[in-house]
């Protein structure tokens, strides 16, 4: 068995608190409820989470927006960090294992939300396509309800198909041009 955590929800800011000890309930009135959770669940929930957040991050301009305006109708929210466009700076190493460098600034956008449920969403995007992030947002926090299987089906299912399909056809190209060197023997020694 894995490490245990309890799990605290905070009623003024509606968020989840990992905890090592117990908490008494009655010493916080912020406190609304506790339960005990594996670590290993909440490790199984970030990577699929990590998942579905790359996936939308990854989808072709318009394409996430497009497959949610036709499975669902964008429910209630506020707003925790409106669309913004920025940089970030890329890293990357020599060889995939070398020292780290800086490669380059590049465009994101972000935002963050909440829905009237209480669910929070986080969309980055890269680019400068507001709503590509705002739909990135809404179904990450949709991703956290009930909703989920349906926008898995509608929405995160095609849109890994068609990455899938667009890296295959990817690969075969590059392995078309592929070209194979080989010596010959000649009969001198």
């Amino acid at each position: 068995m894995g490490v245990r955590f309890v799990v605290l929800s905070c009623k003024v800011h509606n968020s989840p608190l990992a905890l090592k000890a117990i908490v008494c309930q009655n010493k916080s009135s912020c406190i609304e409820y506790a339960r005990f959770v594996d670590m290993d669940q909440i490790i199984e929930d970030q990577t699929a989470r990590k998942k579905w957040i790359g996936l939308l991050a990854k989808a072709p301009a318009g394409r996430a927006a497009a497959l949610f305006a036709k499975c669902a109708r964008a429910p209630d929210f506020e707003w925790l960090r409106p669309p913004e466009i920025g940089s970030v700076m890329v890293r990357g190493r020599a060889g995939g294992t070398g020292s780290a460098f800086n490669l380059g600034e590049m465009t994101v956008t972000r935002c963050a939300l909440r829905l009237t449920t209480g669910e929070i969403g986080h969309g980055y995007i890269q680019g400068r396509r507001k709503t590509d992030a705002e739909t990135a947002a809404l179904v990450d926090a949709l991703m956290q309800t009930d909703m989920a299987n349906d926008l898995q089906m509608a929405v995160l299912g095609p849109l890994s198909a068609e990455m899938a399909d667009a890296r295959s056809k990817r690969a075969r190209k590059a392995a078309a041009t592929k070209v194979d060197f080989f010596t010959m023997v000649r009969g001198e020694d």
